[in-house]
């Protein structure tokens, strides 16, 4: 069996502040194999981001305490300078706000060269606009020398993943990545992460807290609540049938093109506990329907039903 290219084992990520100790991941595992697409999904404040930030210690997880177990490609992520070695040109990101990734001051030409490796002016040229190309921006010799601002939304996320291919990434860690993107530019972003990870073997985590983005992008996904996963499996399956009370949360809460113009929004009621408060029991406890006694005073432990695994007492399909 092949190894995979990312695994994790065991993640927890620790914050101390003015005495109080918060753990916003917590007890988390997840793979990642070559040239596979995953997504972790969950609301805000579950933990996703930092999960992402934290494979290659970018801020703040830096300043975090960060136990468990990151194996890259083989290799066991321990000192900083694993964490230099694959930071950005293994492992690469797209952020879900590029207007505040990307320098405003400095031309798109230039933001693209600090990725590339030395090379004479005119390499950089060709192989930035060769860049702007693959990522499917028209008319690259003016947006290479455009500033951000000049840029639409759409334009600027497809400059970020110009920056991100540069160094030929084996994982590409694409954070919310269409968040403020309307829905039409949202699908071009996506499709087009697709068709770059495919075309170069490159494996995509995908973070985001909408269900309704990973069908036909990934192959598996991780649901993530209060730091940890609680139900993993095939997108397929977890779509069509999930386990858990809060995937099915997520998913009655995705709006349908069906769904009658006048009708109330379904929601999950009440919202993510803080992280250096977690509740003694199962987290989703107090939001749960199907919560009983043991459940806000026992852990679930973690269950596998053929190729699905998830935490919980009372799963969905009884």
């Amino acid at each position: 069996m092949m190894t995979p290219l990312l695994e994790v084992k065991n993640l927890e990520i620790a914050f101390h502040l003015e005495g109080v100790r918060s753990t916003p991941v917590r007890s988390l595992s997840f793979t990642v194999a070559h040239g596979e697409r995953v997504a972790i999904v969950g609301e805000s404040g579950c933990g996703k981001s930092l999960t992402a930030l934290a494979l290659s210690g970018l801020p703040p997880t830096d300043r975090a305490s960060v136990t468990g177990e990151i194996v890259f490609d083989g290799q066991k992520i321990q000192t900083p300078a694993d964490l230099q070695r694959i930071r950005g040109k293994d492992i690469a990101y797209v952020f879900q706000d590029p207007g505040s990734a990307l320098n405003p001051v400095m031309r798109v030409r230039d933001q693209i060269a600090e990725s590339l490796p030395q090379l004479s002016k005119a390499q950089r040229r060709a192989v930035t606009l060769d860049l702007l190309i693959r990522a499917g921006l028209p008319d690259p010799p003016r947006v290479a020398a455009a500033y951000p601002c000049e840029l639409s939304g759409g334009q600027q996320q497809r400059v970020m993943l110009a920056m991100a291919l540069a160094s030929g990434p084996k994982l590409l860690v694409a954070d919310e990545p269409t968040t403020a993107l309307d829905v039409t530019t949202q699908q071009q972003v996506l499709h087009l992460i697709d068709e770059l990870a495919i075309a170069s073997g490159m494996a995509v985590l995908l973070i985001t807290h909408n269900l309704g983005l990973v069908a036909g992008h990934t192959s598996r996904v991780h649901v993530m609540y209060a730091g940890i996963v609680v139900e993993s499996g095939a997108v397929r399956d977890v779509l069509t049938a999930p386990l858990h009370p809060y995937t099915s949360g997520l998913l009655a809460a995705v709006p349908m093109l069906d769904t009658p113009r006048n009708s109330q929004l379904r929601d999950i009621p009440g919202t993510v506990p803080a992280p250096d408060n977690w509740p003694p029991g199962c987290a989703f406890a107090p939001r749960c329907s199907h919560a009983t006694p043991r459940c806000v005073i026992e852990q679930p432990p973690q269950e596998q039903r053929g190729t699905r695994s998830f935490r919980c007492f009372n799963p969905v399909d009884g």
